[in-house]
């Protein structure tokens, strides 16, 4: 990778030079033969990445866009939908529902814990006529990372009702089998875990989900339905981002030359770094152990330290990026992405520039405890 700044926030992350180099192929025209053969490659790579054998979409697109997508394909006016809301971007997803005239049936949490299997189905027994689970499986703004989903996909099959999942900020970097855990739909976006560059959102569909999406009053623009179709012949229905891509049939074959198991595995040591290192300094994960995302690190500011003073003097003095708090944690956490291209190296230089700036700042702490720390993790 072309070492400038390491970018550290939950995406958009540092993309591999294959990649970048990847976006410079000639220009074809998506009406051609070239085409056809990238699509069909992007659509093995992607039942890959999935874990499934259904069928897998890229729509030139934001993360958010990808969400609204399989809401607008999934929701009629009036439905019902229950969705746990337990940070930002389970909020959005709520916010969609009603805007496509749903009715949501929401179950809060506080930010910071993570929706439970039980309370799901408690949900779902009190309602008549639901017709969707809809949930954030690793919540952005907390960190946080429904371990429950499993058994989240086998209420859902118990009660005939779609699972639709926002995997965006996790897979690629931790374990999301679709098929395997009766996921009707997943969405996800290529500048978090995939280590490519924004722009593109990519989801998954059963086949049971193409029953209620015939069944819906659905867009023009992001008609699924229109999708497969023009799939059958490797065709998208609009002109897409053909250099996106390309970037991401790349960054498809280094995960598949890396291996599904290995990427998660190493995700998992270098998040289990940083949460050691982040508690050696003294500081206070947001989330408990058991739900702890691996592929964002969330963590409450110091009493007394300036979170955005501690952001600018990683970025100004160290070359290092962080994120800052979302929605009502704005102010109260800092975030550090852990996704794509992470390994011990940018780890470490990670928290050695966090270490660092927090003592700049007049952090009481003892120089060298949270390197250190890391270091230990990755020595085992």
């Amino acid at each position: 990778m072309n070492r400038g700044r390491l970018i550290m926030v939950p995406g958009p992350t540092n993309v591999p030079d294959r990649v970048m180099r990847a976006m410079i192929k000639p220009m074809i025209s998506h009406r051609s033969p070239a085409f056809r053969r990238l699509f069909e490659s992007l659509t093995e790579n992607m039942r890959y990445l999935f874990q499934t054998q259904g069928d897998v979409y890229a729509l030139t697109s934001s993360g958010t866009g990808g969400v609204e997508c399989i809401i607008s394909n999934t929701v009629n006016p009036g439905d019902k939908v229950v969705i746990p809301v337990f940070g930002l971007f389970s909020e959005r997803m709520k916010e969609a529902v009603i805007r496509r005239g749903g009715r949501p049936i929401e179950i809060p949490f506080e930010w910071g814990e993570a929706p439970s299997a039980e309370r799901i189905k408690e949900a779902v027994e009190a309602e008549d006529e639901i017709k969707a689970i809809m949930i954030v499986y690793n919540e952005t703004s907390t960190g946080v990372t429904v371990r429950d989903l499993p058994e989240i996909g086998k209420i859902a099959e118990e009660n005939n009702l779609l699972l639709v999942v926002d995997a965006v900020s996790i897979l690629g970097g931790d374990e999301l089998p679709v098929d395997r855990w009766g996921v009707d739909i997943c969405v996800t976006a290529s500048q978090k875990c995939l280590a490519c560059p924004p722009g593109l959102a990519l989801f998954s569909v059963s086949e049971k989900a193409w029953e209620v999406i015939e069944e819906t009053r659905r867009p023009f623009y992001f008609d699924i339905a229109m999708m497969r179709s023009f799939s059958r012949r490797s065709e998208t229905p609009f002109t897409p981002a053909i250099p996106l891509f390309y970037a991401l049939d790349e960054a498809l074959r280094i995960i598949r030359e890396e291996g599904l198991e290995r990427r998660f595995r190493r995700h998992r040591i270098c998040s289990e770094a940083f949460y050691d290192a982040i508690e050696a300094m003294g500081l206070k994960p947001l989330p408990e152990e058991a739900v702890r995302s691996r592929t964002v690190i969330t963590f409450r500011r110091p009493v007394g330290i300036d979170g955005a003073a501690v952001r600018r003097v990683m970025d100004e003095e160290y070359g290092v990026v962080i994120a800052g708090g979302a929605g009502k944690l704005r102010d109260e956490t800092l975030r550090i992405g852990c996704m794509g291209i992470i390994s011990e190296a940018e780890t470490l230089l990670t928290v050695n520039a966090l270490e660092n700036a927090l003592l700049d700042l007049g952090y009481n702490a003892e120089s060298g405890v949270g390197i250190e720390a890391a270091r230990r993790r990755f020595r085992r």
